[in-house]
């Protein structure tokens, strides 16, 4: 094999990919190698931009569980850009072992979201804390998720987490109102300040309420402003 193509076979199976070699079929002495082909799996685009989100929103680690080979993992983690020493690879894991992967990850004391598409995945989507299933899986990882994505851009998880977070601060929001109005008005309509000849009657703190009600309502409109859809590339 001439010594520019072997070091490009070389680097190609260090990066994963499948070579695979033009043989010349001859006696002539020459070197039967004439050529190489490598096929390897393509990353997509909004797989890293999905990550590169997803450390914005406070994700500590990224983790790869596949059942590919060592050499592929590692090379698809480097092009996604994992950190060494915080994310981590598992690599050549078999089905059942993705379960148990998960739940050594759990062990350590993390929330664990789980985001697959397979049948092979859908014992870890039932363990996880949250279990996120691509829209184009199978039915039986849908069924094993909590959440299902419409689509099968990946930075559709990053949606999911914006919409969590929005939805729990108004509900603390809301929450803080409805209190408020109550250790408010329960007092006064029951007399509290009649001795300063202030007291509200049943009927205006019933009218309030319904107000109170509505301003909730309209709060919790708000959260028609979260932005969910993927930034477009």
């Amino acid at each position: 094999m001439p010594d520019d193509l072997h070091s490009h076979t070389d680097g190609w199976s260090r990066r994963g990919a499948a070579v695979l070699y033009l043989i010349r079929l001859s006696d002539s002495g020459k070197p039967p190698v004439i050529g190489a082909l490598a096929l390897e799996d393509q990353v997509r685009p909004e797989a890293r931009q999905a990550i590169t989100q997803l450390r914005a929103q406070g994700v500590r680690k990224i983790t790869m569980i596949t059942g590919d080979t060592r050499a592929v993992a590692e090379a698809v983690a480097t092009d996604l850009g994992f950190r060494p020493g915080t994310d981590e690879v598992f690599a050549e894991v078999l089905p059942a072992d993705k379960d148990r992967a998960v739940a050594g990850l759990q062990a350590r004391g993390l929330s664990v979201a789980v985001v697959g598409d397979g049948v092979n995945d859908a014992p870890a989507l039932a363990r996880a804390d949250v279990g996120i299933a691509i829209g184009a899986g199978t039915d039986v990882a849908i069924e094993s998720a909590g959440v299902v994505l419409a689509s099968s851009d990946l930075r559709g998880v990053t949606g999911i987490i914006r919409l969590s977070k929005a939805t729990y601060r108004k509900m603390i929001q809301n929450l803080a109102w409805a209190a408020g109005y109550n250790i408010a008005a329960i007092p006064l309509v029951a007399g509290a300040l009649a001795w300063a000849e202030f007291t509200l009657s049943p009927a205006v703190a019933a009218v309030l309420m319904s107000g109170s009600i509505i301003i909730v309502a309209l709060n919790a409109q708000l959260l028609r402003r979260v932005h969910l859809t993927p930034q477009p590339r």
